[in-house]
Formats: structure tokens, sequence, C-alpha cells
């Protein structure tokens, strides 16, 4: 990787550090759900714009996904912004370091996205806490023309190649007859209680369940008042497993759970799933290694690599990008004293000094990233070759141009 290529990198992220970091903290005292990430997604959007990237709004057919795009090479370099926050306790995940930090990245490679024969490539990405957007986007096709996918999460360490945990959010509706609780409650069948007892049951499977997957879930609707029997119920459950075939298993014994809630009470019930199944993580090891690499060489230290074999992380439909193309998701290290993601605490962590320095420091590791696979000549085959293998038409209409030779 030549070094003037890595400085040229650094300085255009150095003129952009100021926006960057006000970027990271307008996202973040700006909180917006799942697929209503209008904002978000309108500021990470303009910041590209105003330097000449072609933004496309309303990327896959969903109204808070983009994509901003420069050069014109024919390695498509992708990141993933994520911007969608947590009710109640907005951005304790770090979303807003992570759009910030993928934009950053884009803006330090469209520097040098002429002399590396590259395109660059952010997808604006909703709804990764509930929802699945990235699985929307890759069913869509917008990951179609990409080669390489990348983005980095804040965390309390720094890991570069962990696993995740693949995931399945589902919602059981349970249906009875109300009645008056006092003055005739057999003539009831307790939708409330069906739930009881599918949480019950659930809560004796754990000590049976197999390595790796768990099993979690809150009441939405218990019933309307404590003196009617209540007739319409509602719980979502979170499932995970170490991979999808274990997580299959899981939601069958679940599903059985769910179905004692209704022998034992007379009720009915449904079970629907209210998002896109999320895949474990696959990191592609080569990129891996230059992220690793990369962060290194700006003071970090990563977890070592038998260390982070033994890690499992969270659950995110980035597994599905890294299931479909080349692609990493380290984590990069905040100082949250004993926060971890999800807590108040590590919320107020995502806009400090630290959480600063994180969409910096992620943002040139990723650059640099994807400046060794552009200019390694075996690896930029690879990725090319994998772009062909998933677009055969793209190889067809390849071969026809050259006389019928690929």
């Amino acid at each position: 990787m030549s070094t003037d290529t890595k400085s040229q990198c650094r300085s255009a992220l150095e003129r952009h550090a100021d926006a960057l970091v006000e970027l990271s903290h307008a996202i973040h005292a700006d909180p917006e759900l799942a697929y209503q990430e209008r904002r978000a997604a309108a500021r990470v959007a303009d910041v590209l714009q105003r330097e000449g990237f072609a933004v496309e709004h309303g990327a896959g057919g969903l109204e808070t996904a983009f994509t901003a795009t420069y050069g014109s090479g024919e390695l498509v370099v992708g990141l993933c912004a994520e911007y969608d926050a947590l009710p109640e306790i907005g951005h304790a995940c770090g979303h807003n370091i992570i759009a910030a930090s993928s934009a950053g990245a884009a803006l330090a490679l469209a520097e040098v996205a002429d002399q590396l024969g590259i395109t660059v490539k952010l997808v604006g990405t909703p709804a990764e806490e509930v929802g699945g957007g990235k699985v929307a986007l890759l069913e869509a096709g917008v990951f179609d023309d990409v080669a390489l996918a990348m983005m980095v999460h804040p965390s309390p360490e720094e890991t570069v190649a962990c696993s995740s945990l693949a995931i399945a959010d589902i919602e059981v509706r349970y249906t009875g007859r109300t009645s008056h609780a006092a003055a005739a409650p057999h003539l009831g069948l307790n939708a409330a209680d069906a739930i009881t007892v599918a949480q019950v049951a659930i809560g004796l499977l754990r000590q049976h369940l197999e390595p790796g997957q768990m099993v979690h879930g809150i009441v939405t609707h218990g019933g309307a008042a404590p003196n009617i029997v209540p007739a319409d119920t509602a719980a979502v459950f979170y499932l995970r497993a170490l991979d999808l075939d274990s997580l299959n298993r899981l939601e069958k014994r679940i599903r059985d759970c769910f179905q004692a809630g209704s022998v034992a009470t007379g009720c009915t019930h449904e079970v629907t799933h209210i998002s896109a199944i999320y895949a474990e993580l696959n990191p592609d090891r080569w990129l891996a290694s230059a992220y690793r690499r990369s962060i290194s060489e700006l003071g970090r230290v990563p977890v070592d690599l038998e260390a982070e074999r033994k890690r499992q992380l969270w659950s995110t439909d980035m597994g599905n990008i890294t299931r479909a193309l080349p692609g990493i998701h380290p984590t990069i290290a905040i100082d949250c004293g004993d926060a971890v993601n999800h807590q108040p605490e590590f919320a107020a962590a995502c806009a400090s000094a630290s959480a600063d320095r994180a969409v910096l420091d992620g943002a040139l590791a990723l650059a640099w990233t994807a400046v060794a696979a552009a200019t390694d000549a075996e690896q930029r085959a690879r990725l090319l070759a994998g772009v062909a293998d998933r677009l055969p038409g793209r190889v067809a209409a390849a071969a026809a141009a050259a006389g019928g030779f690929a």
C-alpha cells in the first residue's frame, strides 16, 4: 500500500474532521427510530453531496435509505452508515459514530478514487436495531455491484473479526374471550394467562438450550383492565443462536412453548416475524487482517486473535451482508467506564471526546483497508470476481461486448 496514498487519505480526513464530528453530534442529539430516520439520513447525505457525491434518496424503495457514490472505477467499495436509535435511550448503540465514520471513510477514499480505480459507494442503511434495513437493501439489489462492504461499530472494546449471533424477532398474539373477572370469570378465556404459561415454559426450557442459544422478551399488551378477563394479548421475543441452523431449531422449540399457552387456556394464538432474520457475521479474513494492521498503526490495540475467536458480538443485519459478499464489522473502543451498549451511560459516551476520536480513527482505518484491497492485485481480482459471480448478466454482457470472450 502506497504511503503517499495513505497520507492523502489522512489529509482529506483531517480537512473534514470538524464536519464529521459535527455530524456525529447532530445525529446523537436528534435520535430517530427505525425507518423514521429522515433527518439523520439527510444530514449524512448532505455532507457527501456537498463534496461532489451523487446522492440517490429512497434507495431500494426505503424512504430513509440512500446511496452516495463518487468515482467511476470498476472496484466498488461499499461503506454502510447506520443511524437509527433506540426507544427511550437514544443513541445508546452509537450509530451516530457509525454514520460519521463511514462518511469520513467515503470522503477520504474520494480523494484517491481515480488513482485507485475505485467507486466509493456509501449506503445509508436504516433500521438496524429492528427492521433489517440492510436485508431489504440486499434483496433490492443495492449491494449487487459492491465488491466489499465495511463499517465500524462503537463498543467498550476493540475487536476486528468477531462473529455475531443470528437473531429472529417474533411476536406472539393470543386471542381469548372477555368476561367480568369477578361476576363470571368462568365464561372468559384468559389471553394473559396464555402468555404466562408460555413464559413459564420458556423459562423452564432455558436450562436445556443449546450453547449459544438465548431468548428474551417483553409483554407488549397484557389486557385493558383488571376486572376484564383479557381477550387480546401480545408479546415480543428475540431468539438468538450461534448460526441460522441453531436459530431454526430454537424457534421450533419456542413455538411449542407458545402452543402450550393456547392448550392450557383454550385461547388461539398467532406467531409472526416482525423483522427480517439476521444471520451471523462471517467476516472476510483478508479484509479483517488489513483492518487490524490499519487500526493498530493508529495506536489502537485490538483484542488478540485467540481471544477474538471466543467472542460473540450482539446481533446485526450486517451479518446478512457478510454472507452475501466480502465484508467486515469491527468494533472500535470508546471511553465508557463500566457501561456497555444499550445503557444510558453508553449513550452519553457516544458524544464524548473519545467518541469523536473513534469517528476519525475508524474512518481512516476503513479507508486504509480499502486502499490495501484496491492495490493488492490478487485481492482486487478476487473481489471483482466475486461481483461477477453474483451478476451473471454482467458477465454475459461483457462477453458480448468483447465479441464472445470474457
